[in-house]
């Protein structure tokens, strides 16, 4: 069965690596993490996720200029984004997100299972092939 290709965006590498290895822990997740905001377009073009998780405050470029560049992008532009973010309290993203332009929004620091919540909401599980378990 094919996983959901998940792109996390975020300069904190610990950050990216602890949520990578979560995810990836539960078989349901293929998670690629890039440290720097302008090397992310060039990597979502390569790997082409389900879903990109995107911190907002990132040297170089904000995650509000890469998310309207994946939207320019022809092959990203219906990939759903969700901002992880600490610009968010916990309160305002109690409900499952905080929703602002379009976007959801997680506070950073978000529970597994808050955050696997979040992107079942955005994404469809892959379809098994046909004859498939």
């Amino acid at each position: 069965m094919e996983k959901t290709r998940i792109l996390i965006v975020d300069d904190e590498a610990v950050f990216t690596r602890m949520v990578k290895l979560n995810l990836e822990q539960t078989g349901l997740y293929e998670v690629r993490e890039e440290n720097r905001a302008l090397r992310a377009l060039p990597s979502a073009r390569e790997f082409k996720p389900h879903l990109v998780l995107l911190d907002v405050i990132m040297p170089g470029m904000d995650g509000g200029e890469l998310a309207a560049s994946l939207q320019a992008d022809f092959a990203l532009r219906k990939t759903p984004i969700i901002f992880l973010t600490a610009t968010v309290s916990p309160h305002e993203a109690k409900s499952g997100g905080f929703n602002s332009g379009g976007f959801l929004f997680l506070a950073k620091p978000v529970a597994l299972k808050d955050l696997i919540l979040c992107i079942e909401t955005q994404v469809k599980p892959p379809e098994k092939p046909p004859g498939g378990k």
